[in-house]
C-alpha cells in the first residue's frame, strides 16, 4: 500500500487530487447542481468529457461557485473520432467550460491503429500551446501506452480505466507503476457488489457505507477515484473517506474480491 495522501504528483509538479467528482450521464441539471454541490462539500477535481455533453454546465458550476480557477483541477476527453480536428474540439471544450486552459485532456478511447500516434500528438501540442496542462489517455493497455512513448519519446502520465474489487488487477497495476503512470478508477461503485458480506463487515466494523469502503479501498492503492452521483448526501458520503483507516487485513480481504 501506498502512504495515505490526499493528490498525487504529475510531471511538471501538477496535484491532481485523488477524489474527482464523476459527471458521466449527468444531464444539464444533475450536472449543474452536482458539480455545485461537490465543490462546495470540498471537491476540488472534476472529470468531463466531450461525450458526456454537459462541459458547458460544469464550466458554469465551477464558474458559480466563486472560487478561483486554479482551485479546481478539470478534465475532459477527446473522443477518438473528433481525434482529426482535435485542437478546434478542445477549443469548443474550452468555450463550453469557459477556461482558458484544463487541467487534464484525455484521449477517451484508443483510436484507430493508424491514428493512434497522430492523436497523441496532437494532445502534446495542445500542451505545448497551453491548451492543457497535462494530456494523457483512457481506456488504454500498457502495451498501447509503450506504442505512445516509444513513438513520441513522452510517456502519457494518467490512464483512466475501470476499476473495481471485482476488477482489481495487481499485475495491471504494477505495471501501470513500472512506467510511472497514475491510474484513474472509473465505475468502481457501479461495477460492485455493496451488499457482498466482506464490504458491509468492513463497513460496520469502521460505522461507515460499503460505498465508502469501496473508495477508501481504491485510495488505499493510489488509484484516483471518480464517483458520482446526484444526491448532495451520497456525494457528501463519497468525499468522506479520510475519518477511517482500512487496516492491512481489510485491503487483502477487499483484494481477493477480485474476478481477473
Amino acid at each position: 500500500m501506498l502512504r495515505m495522501t490526499k493528490t498525487v504528483n504529475l510531471d511538471g509538479g501538477t496535484e491532481l487530487p485523488l477524489i474527482g467528482f464523476g459527471t458521466w450521464q449527468l444531464n444539464s441539471k444533475a450536472a449543474y447542481e452536482g458539480v455545485r454541490a461537490a465543490l462546495e462539500i470540498g471537491y476540488r477535481h472534476v472529470d468531463t468529457a466531450t461525450l458526456y455533453q454537459n462541459e458547458s454546465d460544469v464550466g458554469r458550476a465551477v464558474k458559480d461557485s466563486g472560487l478561483d480557477r486554479g482551485e479546481v483541477f478539470i478534465t475532459t476527453k477527446l473522443r477518438p473520432n473528433d481525434a482529426r480536428h482535435a485542437r478546434r474540439t478542445l477549443e469548443s471544450s474550452l468555450r463550453l467550460l469557459a477556461t482558458d486552459y484544463v487541467d487534464l485532456w484525455l484521449i477517451h478511447w484508443p483510436p484507430a491503429q493508424d491514428q493512434l500516434v497522430s492523436t497523441w500528438q496532437e494532445l502534446l501540442s495542445a500542451k505545448e500551446a497551453g491548451l492543457a496542462r497535462n494530456v494523457g489517455v483512457s481506456n488504454y493497455s500498457p502495451t498501447l501506452i509503450d506504442a505512445l512513448t516509444k513513438a513520441t519519446g513522452v510517456r502519457p502520465p494518467v490512464n483512466q480505466i475501470p476499476w473495481s474489487p471485482g476488477e482489481h488487477d495487481a499485475g495491471l497495476l504494477e505495471e501501470h507503476r513500472r512506467r510511472g503512470v497514475v491510474v484513474e478508477g472509473y465505475s468502481g461503485l457501479k461495477n460492485t457488489d455493496l451488499r457482498d458480506p466482506v464490504l458491509t463487515r468492513i463497513a460496520e466494523r469502521h460505522g461507515v457505507t460499503a460505498a465508502q469502503v469501496v473508495l477508501r479501498w481504491h485510495l488505499e492503492h493510489g488509484i484516483v477515484i471518480l464517483p458520482r452521483s446526484s444526491r448532495r448526501e451520497r456525494i457528501a458520503a463519497n468525499f468522506d473517506l479520510y475519518g477511517f483507516d482500512l487496516t492491512p487485513d481489510d485491503v487483502i480481504a477487499i483484494d481477493g474480491l477480485t474476478r481477473i
